[in-house]
């Protein structure tokens, strides 16, 4: 079995930080979306991936490499433009040959991984298995009709009134039967390759398309929100562990990580927080569901709730929360500028607020 990794959308979601960033590679807990599902992806028991890349190919290239780091071989695969899912498996025809595979969309984070549903898709016969999560409001997702044996008996697309809350998540398993049916569908409204239409299309054709709920915690990671929440259900399961330097009169209370180089001074850090490497923090707080990236500076500053990407400078600064910060950003002190403590800033800005 492989597995064909979608990691080429342009994250408008996220702009600006996406502007001159792959969505896919705005870190959670100080590591890449896409890490978690590529490690999801080998902890199936499957090391053959394709990656589909577009405009920020050469970052997601530098990023992942030839696989070997994850445990994988992975091969990519250009897309000229975002042209839908169903033409990613088309243009994926020869490096997936007549294989099973996987299809995950880079940007989505499973906590408990994959490994059920390609289990349950291994032991079974269907020609397409759709990962599903309950949802409280269904109308803002695709979202999936089933029969009595959890068999797929009909795909609506943000539909006015869902049938049911079951919503696709980004994660699919297919047979070989797939490549027929994304060969016979047309361009939609948007001008894409629908998976969703290639996937009604085997229905209607006789494929045996079969449901799988997902047994833990999904988020697309397109928004702010979802970032900062993924951020959150991550840090609560690490464990403790200071490597760096701690120095002055510091209170460090649960679970707070600081890598090999950080430095702590005159600080307050009430965990969960990770702190990366040769990250600088002095005379500031640094709150609850904070990661603070490699090389950052947080100097006289309070933080929390809120994702900082590396070699950031953070100073003189209070309340700030809720925030997504991009690299290579200066948030400062300024007089006479009215309170702006909510961000979610591109790379290479420099942002002035009250404190």
């Amino acid at each position: 079995m492989k597995a064909l990794v979608l990691a080429g959308g342009r994250g408008t979601r996220l702009r600006p930080l996406t502007h001159t960033s792959a969505k896919q590679l705005v870190p959670v807990a100080n590591k890449p979306v896409l890490f978690y599902g590529l490690e999801a992806i080998r902890d199936a028991g499957i090391t053959q991936v394709g990656v589909i890349v577009g405009d920020t190919g050469p970052e997601i290239r530098q990023a992942v490499g030839d696989g070997s780091a994850f445990g994988l071989d992975v091969t990519y695969i250009p897309q000229e433009a975002p042209l839908g899912l169903a033409h990613c498996v088309l243009i994926a025809r020869e490096f997936l040959a007549d294989e099973p595979f996987v299809m995950y969309l880079g940007d989505n984070f499973l906590v408990d991984g994959i490994r059920d549903l390609v289990d349950a898709f291994r032991e079974a016969e269907h020609d397409a298995q759709i990962l599903l999560t309950k949802v409280e409001e269904p109308q803002f997702y695709g979202v999936a009709e089933l029969g009595p044996d959890g068999e797929i008996l009909r795909l609506e697309e943000k539909p006015e009134h869902p049938r049911s809350d079951l919503a696709i998540v980004g994660v699919y398993t297919f047979s070989p039967a797939i490549h027929e049916a994304v060969r016979a569908i047309r361009p939609s409204a948007r001008g894409e390759l629908e998976i969703t239409d290639a996937i009604t299309w085997l229905i209607a054709n006789g494929g045996r398309v079969h449901s799988h709920l997902v047994s833990g915690y999904w988020r697309d990671t397109g928004r702010l929100q979802d970032m900062l929440e993924c951020n959150r259900i991550v840090l609560e399961a690490i464990e403790p562990d200071i490597r760096g330097i701690v120095d002055g009169p510091c209170e460090i209370t649960g679970r707070v990580v600081i890598a090999p180089g950080a430095s702590v001074e005159n600080s307050v850090i009430r965990g969960p927080v990770v702190i990366g490497a040769h990250a600088r923090i002095n005379g500031s707080y640094i709150g609850p569901y904070t990661s603070i990236g490699e090389g950052c500076v947080v100097e006289g500053a309070e933080v929390e709730y809120s994702i900082v990407l590396g070699d950031s400078t953070i100073r003189g600064v209070s309340g700030l929360t809720y925030s997504l910060i991009g690299r290579n950003v200066e948030v400062v002190r300024a007089e006479g500028v009215p309170n702006a403590n909510q961000l979610m800033v591109g790379d290479h800005s420099r942002i002035q607020v009250m404190s």
